[in-house]
Protein backbone atom coordinates (compact mmCIF):
# COMPACT_ATOMS: atom_id res chain seq x y z
CA UNK A 1 0.00 0.00 0.00
CA UNK A 2 1.56 3.47 -1.34
CA UNK A 3 1.82 6.20 1.46
CA UNK A 4 -1.58 8.05 2.14
CA UNK A 5 -3.69 5.02 1.11
CA UNK A 6 -4.12 3.06 4.13
CA UNK A 7 -7.70 2.31 5.03
CA UNK A 8 -9.23 5.31 7.76
CA UNK A 9 -11.64 4.34 10.02
CA UNK A 10 -15.60 5.88 9.94
CA UNK A 11 -17.47 7.41 6.82
CA UNK A 12 -14.99 9.58 4.82
CA UNK A 13 -17.57 11.64 2.92
CA UNK A 14 -21.39 12.74 2.75
CA UNK A 15 -22.61 10.84 -1.02
CA UNK A 16 -20.95 13.56 -2.98
CA UNK A 17 -19.79 12.77 -6.29
CA UNK A 18 -16.18 14.48 -5.96
CA UNK A 19 -12.96 15.97 -8.73
CA UNK A 20 -10.03 17.01 -8.93
CA UNK A 21 -8.90 15.92 -5.33
CA UNK A 22 -5.37 16.01 -4.53
CA UNK A 23 -3.86 12.46 -4.78
CA UNK A 24 -0.98 10.81 -2.13
CA UNK A 25 2.58 11.69 -3.93
CA UNK A 26 4.73 13.34 -1.35
CA UNK A 27 6.96 11.60 1.23
CA UNK A 28 6.66 13.15 5.38
CA UNK A 29 9.34 15.29 7.00
CA UNK A 30 8.94 16.16 10.72
CA UNK A 31 10.13 18.95 12.44
CA UNK A 32 9.87 18.87 16.68
CA UNK A 33 8.87 21.07 19.40
CA UNK A 34 8.89 24.10 17.44
CA UNK A 35 8.36 27.60 19.65
CA UNK A 36 5.75 29.54 18.47
CA UNK A 37 6.10 33.02 19.97
CA UNK A 38 2.95 35.03 21.53
CA UNK A 39 2.27 38.89 21.64
CA UNK A 40 2.92 38.54 25.30
CA UNK A 41 6.47 36.91 25.34
CA UNK A 42 5.06 33.27 25.96
CA UNK A 43 5.85 30.29 23.26
CA UNK A 44 3.64 27.49 22.14
CA UNK A 45 5.50 24.71 21.16
CA UNK A 46 4.41 22.93 17.57
CA UNK A 47 5.38 19.76 15.87
CA UNK A 48 5.10 20.58 11.80
CA UNK A 49 4.62 17.53 9.41
CA UNK A 50 5.08 18.59 6.09
CA UNK A 51 5.84 17.39 2.35
CA UNK A 52 9.31 15.79 1.98
CA UNK A 53 10.01 17.78 -1.18
CA UNK A 54 10.31 21.16 0.83
CA UNK A 55 8.50 24.05 -0.87
CA UNK A 56 5.29 25.89 -0.17
CA UNK A 57 2.15 24.56 1.02
CA UNK A 58 -1.29 25.10 2.56
CA UNK A 59 -0.92 24.45 6.33
CA UNK A 60 -3.91 22.68 8.39
CA UNK A 61 -3.23 23.94 12.19
CA UNK A 62 -4.43 21.16 14.81
CA UNK A 63 -4.49 22.93 18.48
CA UNK A 64 -5.78 21.43 21.94
CA UNK A 65 -4.34 20.77 24.95
CA UNK A 66 -3.30 16.96 24.30
CA UNK A 67 -0.11 15.76 23.63
CA UNK A 68 0.75 16.85 20.20
CA UNK A 69 3.26 14.11 20.19
CA UNK A 70 0.31 11.07 20.77
CA UNK A 71 -1.57 12.38 18.23
CA UNK A 72 -0.11 9.61 15.46
CA UNK A 73 -0.35 7.06 18.21
CA UNK A 74 -3.96 5.45 16.13
CA UNK A 75 -5.03 4.51 19.69
CA UNK A 76 -9.25 4.36 20.06
CA UNK A 77 -8.54 7.26 22.93
CA UNK A 78 -10.39 10.50 23.11
CA UNK A 79 -7.47 12.71 22.51
CA UNK A 80 -5.99 11.45 19.34
CA UNK A 81 -8.17 13.58 17.10
CA UNK A 82 -5.87 15.90 14.97
CA UNK A 83 -6.40 14.27 12.16
CA UNK A 84 -4.55 11.58 10.33
CA UNK A 85 -0.94 13.22 9.53
CA UNK A 86 -0.23 10.99 6.68
CA UNK A 87 -3.25 11.51 5.00
CA UNK A 88 -2.78 15.37 4.64
CA UNK A 89 0.89 15.43 4.05
CA UNK A 90 0.79 12.91 1.56
CA UNK A 91 -1.72 15.19 -0.51
CA UNK A 92 0.39 18.13 -0.39
CA UNK A 93 -0.44 20.27 2.92
CA UNK A 94 1.57 21.20 6.09
CA UNK A 95 0.36 19.40 9.43
CA UNK A 96 0.83 21.47 12.27
CA UNK A 97 0.42 20.33 15.84
CA UNK A 98 0.57 22.77 18.56
CA UNK A 99 -0.15 23.09 22.44
CA UNK A 100 -2.25 25.45 23.67
CA UNK A 101 -0.14 27.25 26.79
CA UNK A 102 0.06 25.83 29.87
CA UNK A 103 -0.06 21.92 27.90
CA UNK A 104 2.62 19.81 26.65
CA UNK A 105 5.65 22.21 27.38
CA UNK A 106 4.06 25.29 25.95
CA UNK A 107 4.64 28.30 27.95
CA UNK A 108 1.97 30.03 30.22
CA UNK A 109 -1.09 29.14 32.06
CA UNK A 110 -3.96 26.80 30.56
CA UNK A 111 -7.30 28.99 30.63
CA UNK A 112 -9.90 26.81 29.92
CA UNK A 113 -11.27 28.11 26.41
CA UNK A 114 -10.80 31.56 27.93
CA UNK A 115 -9.78 34.99 25.95
CA UNK A 116 -6.19 34.85 25.93
CA UNK A 117 -6.98 31.13 24.33
CA UNK A 118 -8.51 33.28 21.50
CA UNK A 119 -5.56 35.57 21.07
CA UNK A 120 -3.39 32.82 21.21
CA UNK A 121 -5.22 31.16 17.76
CA UNK A 122 -5.04 34.24 15.77
CA UNK A 123 -0.90 34.92 16.73
CA UNK A 124 -0.52 31.16 15.73
CA UNK A 125 -2.21 31.54 12.89
CA UNK A 126 -0.32 34.09 11.38
CA UNK A 127 3.06 32.79 11.95
CA UNK A 128 2.14 29.37 10.50
CA UNK A 129 1.27 31.84 7.35
CA UNK A 130 5.05 33.67 7.53
CA UNK A 131 6.99 30.26 7.00
CA UNK A 132 8.92 28.89 4.55
CA UNK A 133 6.86 25.69 4.19
CA UNK A 134 3.47 27.89 3.97
CA UNK A 135 2.34 29.47 0.78
CA UNK A 136 0.21 31.51 3.22
CA UNK A 137 -3.26 29.73 3.41
CA UNK A 138 -4.25 28.69 6.17
CA UNK A 139 -7.04 26.16 7.41
CA UNK A 140 -7.63 24.15 10.89
CA UNK A 141 -8.31 20.49 11.55
CA UNK A 142 -9.41 18.35 14.28
CA UNK A 143 -12.36 17.28 16.22
CA UNK A 144 -13.94 17.77 19.24
CA UNK A 145 -11.30 20.58 21.59
CA UNK A 146 -9.29 20.87 18.03
CA UNK A 147 -12.63 22.06 16.78
CA UNK A 148 -13.08 24.36 19.59
CA UNK A 149 -9.82 26.19 19.15
CA UNK A 150 -10.79 26.41 15.14
CA UNK A 151 -14.12 28.58 15.84
CA UNK A 152 -11.52 30.52 18.42
CA UNK A 153 -9.39 31.47 15.57
CA UNK A 154 -12.35 32.96 13.65
CA UNK A 155 -13.91 35.27 15.78
CA UNK A 156 -10.55 36.82 16.13
CA UNK A 157 -10.28 36.90 12.36
CA UNK A 158 -6.66 36.34 11.41
CA UNK A 159 -5.89 37.43 7.86
CA UNK A 160 -4.61 34.33 6.67
CA UNK A 161 -7.28 31.97 7.97
CA UNK A 162 -9.21 31.10 4.62
CA UNK A 163 -11.71 28.00 5.95
CA UNK A 164 -12.11 26.10 9.00
CA UNK A 165 -13.81 22.31 9.30
CA UNK A 166 -14.82 22.62 12.99
CA UNK A 167 -16.38 19.30 13.67
CA UNK A 168 -17.80 18.16 17.03
CA UNK A 169 -17.84 21.53 18.50
CA UNK A 170 -18.73 23.44 21.38
CA UNK A 171 -19.03 27.31 21.36
CA UNK A 172 -20.31 27.84 24.46
CA UNK A 173 -18.24 26.14 27.28
CA UNK A 174 -21.59 26.58 29.59
CA UNK A 175 -23.17 24.36 27.83
CA UNK A 176 -21.05 21.70 27.68
CA UNK A 177 -20.26 22.10 31.39
CA UNK A 178 -23.63 22.92 32.80
CA UNK A 179 -26.64 21.27 31.61
CA UNK A 180 -29.38 23.51 31.58
CA UNK A 181 -28.38 23.91 35.42
CA UNK A 182 -27.28 20.46 36.27
CA UNK A 183 -23.10 20.08 36.29
CA UNK A 184 -22.00 17.44 34.02
CA UNK A 185 -19.51 15.98 36.35
CA UNK A 186 -18.60 12.66 35.72
CA UNK A 187 -17.20 14.60 32.33
CA UNK A 188 -15.77 17.41 33.46
CA UNK A 189 -14.07 16.03 36.61
CA UNK A 190 -11.84 12.87 34.60
CA UNK A 191 -11.07 15.65 31.67
CA UNK A 192 -9.37 18.31 33.71
CA UNK A 193 -7.49 15.53 35.69
CA UNK A 194 -7.07 14.09 32.27
CA UNK A 195 -5.21 17.58 31.74
CA UNK A 196 -2.99 17.72 34.42
CA UNK A 197 -1.65 14.11 34.58
CA UNK A 198 -0.91 14.45 30.92
CA UNK A 199 0.44 17.80 31.69
CA UNK A 200 2.79 16.99 33.84
CA UNK A 201 4.89 14.60 31.69
CA UNK A 202 8.12 15.31 29.94
CA UNK A 203 8.60 15.60 25.86
CA UNK A 204 10.94 12.22 26.66
CA UNK A 205 7.82 10.40 28.62
CA UNK A 206 6.18 10.86 25.33
CA UNK A 207 8.99 10.36 22.26
CA UNK A 208 11.55 7.98 24.00
CA UNK A 209 8.61 5.74 26.55
CA UNK A 210 9.43 2.04 24.73
CA UNK A 211 5.87 1.07 26.24
CA UNK A 212 4.33 4.13 23.76
CA UNK A 213 6.89 3.06 20.57
CA UNK A 214 5.66 -0.56 21.16
CA UNK A 215 1.83 0.91 21.30
CA UNK A 216 2.50 2.12 18.27
CA UNK A 217 3.47 -0.50 16.20
CA UNK A 218 1.04 -2.21 17.46
CA UNK A 219 -2.07 -0.50 17.31
CA UNK A 220 -0.81 0.42 13.76
CA UNK A 221 -1.57 -3.01 12.71
CA UNK A 222 -4.17 -3.28 10.02
CA UNK A 223 -6.75 -5.60 11.62
CA UNK A 224 -6.44 -4.07 15.29
CA UNK A 225 -6.56 -0.90 13.88
CA UNK A 226 -10.19 -1.48 12.09
CA UNK A 227 -12.00 -3.05 15.00
CA UNK A 228 -11.80 0.77 16.20
CA UNK A 229 -14.25 1.65 14.16
CA UNK A 230 -17.07 0.22 16.23
CA UNK A 231 -15.56 1.66 19.74
CA UNK A 232 -18.05 4.38 21.28
CA UNK A 233 -17.87 7.35 23.21
CA UNK A 234 -18.05 5.30 26.72
CA UNK A 235 -14.02 4.05 26.06
CA UNK A 236 -12.64 7.26 26.80
CA UNK A 237 -14.93 8.26 29.44
CA UNK A 238 -14.19 5.27 31.44
CA UNK A 239 -10.84 5.84 30.69
CA UNK A 240 -10.69 9.25 31.98
CA UNK A 241 -12.40 8.16 34.94
CA UNK A 242 -9.12 5.43 36.19
CA UNK A 243 -6.88 8.56 35.83
CA UNK A 244 -8.69 10.49 38.70
CA UNK A 245 -6.55 7.90 40.65
CA UNK A 246 -3.55 8.86 39.52
CA UNK A 247 -1.24 12.13 40.51
CA UNK A 248 -0.82 15.74 39.21
CA UNK A 249 -0.61 19.22 39.60
CA UNK A 250 -3.26 20.53 41.15
CA UNK A 251 -2.86 24.45 39.72
CA UNK A 252 -4.22 25.33 37.42
CA UNK A 253 -6.45 21.75 36.89
CA UNK A 254 -8.07 21.82 40.39
CA UNK A 255 -8.35 25.97 40.21
CA UNK A 256 -10.43 25.22 37.10
CA UNK A 257 -12.09 22.51 38.29
CA UNK A 258 -13.24 25.09 41.51
CA UNK A 259 -14.18 27.52 39.06
CA UNK A 260 -16.41 25.10 36.85
CA UNK A 261 -18.06 23.02 39.74
CA UNK A 262 -18.27 25.48 42.39
CA UNK A 263 -17.56 28.80 42.22
CA UNK A 264 -19.56 29.97 39.01
CA UNK A 265 -23.06 27.43 39.05
CA UNK A 266 -24.38 30.24 37.08
CA UNK A 267 -23.97 31.98 33.94
CA UNK A 268 -21.84 34.95 34.69
CA UNK A 269 -18.86 36.63 33.50
CA UNK A 270 -16.64 34.08 33.95
CA UNK A 271 -18.78 31.69 31.69
CA UNK A 272 -19.33 34.27 29.67
CA UNK A 273 -15.52 35.33 28.62
CA UNK A 274 -16.00 31.45 27.28
CA UNK A 275 -19.06 31.99 24.85
CA UNK A 276 -18.16 32.23 21.55
CA UNK A 277 -21.98 32.58 20.32
CA UNK A 278 -21.83 36.42 20.07
CA UNK A 279 -18.49 36.31 18.70
CA UNK A 280 -19.58 34.16 15.76
CA UNK A 281 -21.88 37.09 13.93
CA UNK A 282 -17.97 38.34 12.78
CA UNK A 283 -17.05 34.94 11.49
CA UNK A 284 -17.12 35.18 7.59
CA UNK A 285 -14.59 32.90 6.20
CA UNK A 286 -16.44 29.24 5.04
CA UNK A 287 -16.87 26.74 7.90
CA UNK A 288 -17.85 22.73 7.82
CA UNK A 289 -20.01 21.69 10.89
CA UNK A 290 -20.63 18.29 11.68
CA UNK A 291 -21.62 15.42 14.48
CA UNK A 292 -22.71 12.34 15.09
CA UNK A 293 -26.42 11.56 16.52
CA UNK A 294 -24.66 10.13 19.29
CA UNK A 295 -22.67 12.61 21.27
CA UNK A 296 -25.93 14.38 23.07
CA UNK A 297 -24.27 15.06 26.31
CA UNK A 298 -20.65 17.10 24.96
CA UNK A 299 -20.57 18.34 21.19
CA UNK A 300 -24.12 17.58 19.56
CA UNK A 301 -26.12 20.49 21.00
CA UNK A 302 -23.58 23.09 20.40
CA UNK A 303 -23.69 22.20 16.56
CA UNK A 304 -26.88 23.42 16.56
CA UNK A 305 -26.51 26.79 18.27
CA UNK A 306 -23.16 27.46 15.72
CA UNK A 307 -25.27 26.63 13.17
CA UNK A 308 -28.05 29.27 13.96
CA UNK A 309 -25.16 31.75 14.86
CA UNK A 310 -23.60 31.36 11.46
CA UNK A 311 -26.65 31.59 9.27
CA UNK A 312 -25.57 35.33 8.33
CA UNK A 313 -22.77 33.37 6.12
CA UNK A 314 -23.26 32.01 3.09
CA UNK A 315 -20.39 29.38 2.84
CA UNK A 316 -21.33 27.07 5.78
CA UNK A 317 -21.97 23.40 5.20
CA UNK A 318 -23.40 20.59 7.74
CA UNK A 319 -23.12 16.68 8.18
CA UNK A 320 -24.54 14.48 10.68
CA UNK A 321 -22.98 11.30 11.19
CA UNK A 322 -24.84 8.31 12.46
CA UNK A 323 -23.52 5.41 14.71
CA UNK A 324 -19.61 4.85 14.45
CA UNK A 325 -19.42 8.46 12.97
CA UNK A 326 -16.98 10.00 14.93
CA UNK A 327 -14.56 6.87 16.68
CA UNK A 328 -11.18 7.35 17.76
CA UNK A 329 -8.48 7.76 16.81
CA UNK A 330 -10.27 10.71 14.21
CA UNK A 331 -9.95 9.48 10.80
CA UNK A 332 -13.58 9.62 9.44
CA UNK A 333 -15.06 12.46 7.22
CA UNK A 334 -11.01 12.73 5.45
CA UNK A 335 -11.96 12.91 2.43
CA UNK A 336 -14.89 15.30 3.23
CA UNK A 337 -12.26 17.56 4.41
CA UNK A 338 -9.85 17.16 1.62
CA UNK A 339 -12.49 17.93 -0.82
CA UNK A 340 -13.45 21.53 1.18
CA UNK A 341 -9.72 22.50 1.94
CA UNK A 342 -8.57 21.52 -2.05
CA UNK A 343 -11.49 24.15 -2.89
CA UNK A 344 -11.10 27.38 -0.35
CA UNK A 345 -7.06 26.48 -0.38
CA UNK A 346 -5.89 25.26 -3.25
CA UNK A 347 -8.76 26.67 -5.28
CA UNK A 348 -9.38 23.34 -7.10
CA UNK A 349 -13.26 22.68 -8.58
CA UNK A 350 -13.98 19.79 -6.04
CA UNK A 351 -17.89 19.58 -5.63
CA UNK A 352 -18.16 20.16 -2.54
CA UNK A 353 -20.16 23.15 -2.40
CA UNK A 354 -22.74 21.48 -4.44
CA UNK A 355 -26.36 20.32 -3.30
CA UNK A 356 -27.74 21.51 -0.25
CA UNK A 357 -26.34 22.95 3.07
CA UNK A 358 -26.85 20.60 4.75
CA UNK A 359 -26.59 16.40 4.82
CA UNK A 360 -27.35 14.33 7.46
CA UNK A 361 -28.29 10.03 8.10
CA UNK A 362 -31.32 9.67 9.97
CA UNK A 363 -30.45 6.57 12.03
CA UNK A 364 -32.40 3.38 11.25
CA UNK A 365 -32.60 4.64 7.47
CA UNK A 366 -30.57 4.07 4.31
CA UNK A 367 -28.19 6.66 2.60
CA UNK A 368 -27.59 10.44 3.07
CA UNK A 369 -30.86 12.93 3.48
CA UNK A 370 -30.34 16.72 2.40
CA UNK A 371 -32.05 19.60 3.79
CA UNK A 372 -31.05 23.24 2.50
CA UNK A 373 -30.96 24.33 6.39
CA UNK A 374 -31.60 22.84 9.24
CA UNK A 375 -33.92 21.81 11.32
CA UNK A 376 -35.66 20.49 7.73
CA UNK A 377 -39.13 20.62 7.44
CA UNK A 378 -41.25 18.54 9.62
CA UNK A 379 -44.76 18.16 11.14
CA UNK A 380 -45.15 18.39 14.88
CA UNK A 381 -46.41 15.23 16.56
CA UNK A 382 -47.92 15.54 19.86
CA UNK A 383 -48.49 13.01 22.33
CA UNK A 384 -49.59 12.83 26.52
CA UNK A 385 -48.14 11.34 29.02
CA UNK A 386 -51.00 9.97 30.22
CA UNK A 387 -51.91 8.31 33.56
CA UNK A 388 -51.62 5.09 32.32
CA UNK A 389 -48.11 5.07 31.20
CA UNK A 390 -49.44 5.18 27.76
CA UNK A 391 -47.58 7.74 25.25
CA UNK A 392 -50.66 9.11 22.73
CA UNK A 393 -52.35 11.27 20.84
CA UNK A 394 -55.25 11.31 23.38
CA UNK A 395 -54.90 12.13 26.85
CA UNK A 396 -57.13 9.80 28.32
CA UNK A 397 -58.89 10.30 32.09
CA UNK A 398 -57.14 13.01 33.79
CA UNK A 399 -54.40 12.10 36.01
CA UNK A 400 -50.89 12.03 37.29
CA UNK A 401 -47.94 9.99 38.30
CA UNK A 402 -45.65 9.96 41.09
CA UNK A 403 -42.15 9.07 41.29
CA UNK A 404 -39.21 9.49 43.96
CA UNK A 405 -35.98 11.26 44.73
CA UNK A 406 -34.35 11.26 47.56
CA UNK A 407 -30.94 13.20 48.49
CA UNK A 408 -27.53 12.92 48.86
CA UNK A 409 -27.00 9.91 51.40
CA UNK A 410 -30.31 8.67 51.98
CA UNK A 411 -30.31 6.14 48.94
CA UNK A 412 -27.94 4.25 50.34
CA UNK A 413 -30.29 3.61 52.95
CA UNK A 414 -33.48 3.58 50.87
CA UNK A 415 -35.53 0.79 51.74
CA UNK A 416 -36.45 -1.52 48.07
CA UNK A 417 -40.19 -1.33 48.60
CA UNK A 418 -39.96 2.35 49.72
CA UNK A 419 -42.96 3.44 46.84
CA UNK A 420 -43.57 5.06 44.87
CA UNK A 421 -40.44 4.29 42.02
CA UNK A 422 -37.53 6.45 41.13
CA UNK A 423 -38.29 6.83 37.50
CA UNK A 424 -41.38 7.05 35.10
CA UNK A 425 -41.50 5.51 31.70
CA UNK A 426 -44.25 6.49 28.81
CA UNK A 427 -44.56 3.98 26.24
CA UNK A 428 -46.48 4.29 22.89
CA UNK A 429 -47.91 1.11 21.18
CA UNK A 430 -46.46 -0.63 18.38
CA UNK A 431 -46.05 1.98 15.65
CA UNK A 432 -48.08 0.17 13.01
CA UNK A 433 -45.58 2.35 10.00
CA UNK A 434 -42.08 3.77 10.22
CA UNK A 435 -42.03 6.87 11.84
CA UNK A 436 -38.82 9.01 10.60
CA UNK A 437 -38.09 11.92 13.50
CA UNK A 438 -35.53 15.01 12.52
CA UNK A 439 -35.05 18.28 14.43
CA UNK A 440 -35.76 20.03 17.48
CA UNK A 441 -37.59 17.85 20.34
CA UNK A 442 -39.33 19.25 23.28
CA UNK A 443 -41.11 18.19 26.72
CA UNK A 444 -43.81 20.25 28.05
CA UNK A 445 -44.17 19.38 31.81
CA UNK A 446 -46.72 19.47 33.63
CA UNK A 447 -45.81 18.86 37.46
CA UNK A 448 -45.26 19.64 40.48
CA UNK A 449 -42.60 18.94 43.67
CA UNK A 450 -42.29 18.63 47.12
CA UNK A 451 -39.31 20.64 47.41
CA UNK A 452 -38.05 23.84 46.55
CA UNK A 453 -36.20 22.56 43.73
CA UNK A 454 -35.60 19.39 41.63
CA UNK A 455 -34.09 18.23 38.44
CA UNK A 456 -35.61 16.41 35.42
CA UNK A 457 -34.14 14.07 33.55
CA UNK A 458 -36.28 12.99 30.32
CA UNK A 459 -34.84 10.50 27.98
CA UNK A 460 -35.93 9.21 24.47
CA UNK A 461 -35.90 5.77 23.77
CA UNK A 462 -36.61 3.11 20.95
CA UNK A 463 -37.62 -0.25 21.77
CA UNK A 464 -37.87 -3.12 19.81
CA UNK A 465 -40.03 -5.47 19.06
CA UNK A 466 -37.82 -7.85 21.42
CA UNK A 467 -38.08 -5.20 24.61
CA UNK A 468 -34.37 -4.03 24.05
CA UNK A 469 -34.31 -0.46 24.45
CA UNK A 470 -32.05 2.27 22.68
CA UNK A 471 -31.19 5.94 23.90
CA UNK A 472 -31.81 8.72 21.06
CA UNK A 473 -31.42 11.33 23.06
CA UNK A 474 -32.20 13.23 26.23
CA UNK A 475 -32.73 16.55 28.02
CA UNK A 476 -32.57 17.97 31.10
CA UNK A 477 -33.08 21.05 33.33
CA UNK A 478 -32.54 21.70 37.06
CA UNK A 479 -35.96 23.11 37.80
CA UNK A 480 -34.98 26.45 39.91
CA UNK A 481 -33.29 27.52 36.45
CA UNK A 482 -36.50 27.06 34.36
CA UNK A 483 -37.47 29.70 32.04
CA UNK A 484 -39.58 32.29 34.57
CA UNK A 485 -40.99 34.69 31.53
CA UNK A 486 -41.85 32.11 28.98
CA UNK A 487 -39.61 33.61 26.56
CA UNK A 488 -38.73 31.53 23.32
CA UNK A 489 -36.16 31.57 21.08
CA UNK A 490 -37.14 31.69 17.30
CA UNK A 491 -37.19 28.57 16.74
CA UNK A 492 -39.56 27.51 19.40
CA UNK A 493 -37.52 26.20 22.42
CA UNK A 494 -37.36 28.43 25.53
CA UNK A 495 -34.70 30.45 26.61
CA UNK A 496 -32.83 29.65 29.24
CA UNK A 497 -30.26 31.93 30.25
CA UNK A 498 -29.28 30.08 34.08
CA UNK A 499 -28.32 33.45 35.03
CA UNK A 500 -30.79 33.08 38.72
CA UNK A 501 -32.30 30.96 40.44
CA UNK A 502 -35.96 30.93 41.27
CA UNK A 503 -37.50 28.69 44.05
CA UNK A 504 -40.34 25.80 42.85
CA UNK A 505 -43.33 26.32 44.35
CA UNK A 506 -43.75 23.92 46.84
CA UNK A 507 -46.80 21.47 45.66
CA UNK A 508 -48.10 23.82 43.05
CA UNK A 509 -48.01 22.82 39.40
CA UNK A 510 -45.37 24.42 36.87
CA UNK A 511 -45.07 24.15 33.30
CA UNK A 512 -41.51 23.00 32.20
CA UNK A 513 -40.50 23.19 28.59
CA UNK A 514 -37.69 20.91 28.84
CA UNK A 515 -36.01 21.28 25.44
CA UNK A 516 -34.30 17.71 24.33
CA UNK A 517 -31.55 18.22 22.24
CA UNK A 518 -31.88 17.88 18.54
CA UNK A 519 -31.93 14.60 16.70
CA UNK A 520 -32.95 12.12 14.15
CA UNK A 521 -34.15 8.33 13.97
CA UNK A 522 -36.02 6.02 12.20
CA UNK A 523 -38.71 4.29 14.37
CA UNK A 524 -39.35 0.89 12.51
CA UNK A 525 -42.94 -0.20 12.17
CA UNK A 526 -43.36 -2.79 15.40
CA UNK A 527 -40.76 -0.45 17.96
CA UNK A 528 -41.89 1.45 20.36
CA UNK A 529 -41.35 5.54 21.09
CA UNK A 530 -40.16 5.37 25.25
CA UNK A 531 -40.48 8.13 27.52
CA UNK A 532 -38.14 7.76 30.79
CA UNK A 533 -38.12 10.44 33.35
CA UNK A 534 -35.92 10.97 36.44
CA UNK A 535 -34.32 13.57 38.93
CA UNK A 536 -31.06 11.89 39.08
CA UNK A 537 -29.19 9.85 37.24
CA UNK A 538 -26.29 8.94 39.55
CA UNK A 539 -27.80 5.65 40.02
CA UNK A 540 -25.87 3.43 37.23
CA UNK A 541 -29.45 1.59 36.21
CA UNK A 542 -30.57 4.97 35.07
CA UNK A 543 -30.50 6.30 30.92
CA UNK A 544 -27.21 8.09 30.62
CA UNK A 545 -26.16 8.89 26.93
CA UNK A 546 -22.55 7.94 26.72
CA UNK A 547 -22.63 7.46 30.74
CA UNK A 548 -22.10 11.16 30.95
CA UNK A 549 -23.86 11.80 34.44
CA UNK A 550 -24.53 14.73 36.85
CA UNK A 551 -24.08 16.28 39.84
CA UNK A 552 -27.27 15.73 42.16
CA UNK A 553 -29.34 18.76 43.09
CA UNK A 554 -29.59 16.79 46.30
CA UNK A 555 -32.61 17.18 47.50
CA UNK A 556 -35.40 14.43 48.56
CA UNK A 557 -38.94 15.59 46.73
CA UNK A 558 -41.72 13.20 45.62
CA UNK A 559 -42.87 14.70 41.55
CA UNK A 560 -45.83 14.61 40.34
CA UNK A 561 -46.50 14.63 36.71
CA UNK A 562 -50.00 15.29 34.85
CA UNK A 563 -51.77 13.53 32.04
CA UNK A 564 -51.73 17.35 30.51
CA UNK A 565 -47.78 16.94 29.64
CA UNK A 566 -46.76 16.09 26.05
CA UNK A 567 -43.53 15.22 24.46
CA UNK A 568 -43.81 17.36 20.72
CA UNK A 569 -41.35 15.37 17.87
CA UNK A 570 -40.99 16.52 14.60
CA UNK A 571 -42.07 14.22 12.10
CA UNK A 572 -40.67 13.94 8.29
CA UNK A 573 -43.47 13.56 6.33
CA UNK A 574 -47.38 13.78 7.31
CA UNK A 575 -48.56 12.55 10.63
CA UNK A 576 -51.12 9.93 10.54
Amino acid sequence: MSIGERLLNGPQDTGREYRNLSQPRYGIAHLINQHVPMRDGIDLLADIHHPATGGRHPALIAASPYPRQMQDLGAPAGFIEAGATDFWVSRGYVHVIANLRGTGGSGGTFGLFDAQERRDMYDLVEWAAAQPWCDGNIGMIGISYFAMTQLEAAVERPPHLKAIFPVAVTADLYDAASHHGLASSSFLTPFLSMMGLTSDRSDAFWRRNPLIALARRVLSTPALHEKFATMNGEAAVTMMRQLLRLPHSAHPWDDLWLDAMVKHPLRDEWWEERNLLPLLSKVDIPVYLGCDWENVPLHLPSTFTTWKALQHNQNVRMAMLGKFGLTWPWESLHREALAWYDHWLKGADTGIMDGPAVRYVVPGADGWQTSPTWPPAATQLSWALRADGALAADEGAPGQREYLTLGAGLNRIKASAIDPPTTLTWTSALLDCDLDVAGPIELRLEASATACDTAWIATLQDVSPEGEATDVTAGWMRASLRTVDGAASSDGLPVLPCTYALAVPVGEVVTYRIPLVQNARRFREGHRVRLVLASDDQDPTSPAIMNFRHAGVGTSTVNTVFSGSRLLLPVLGSVS
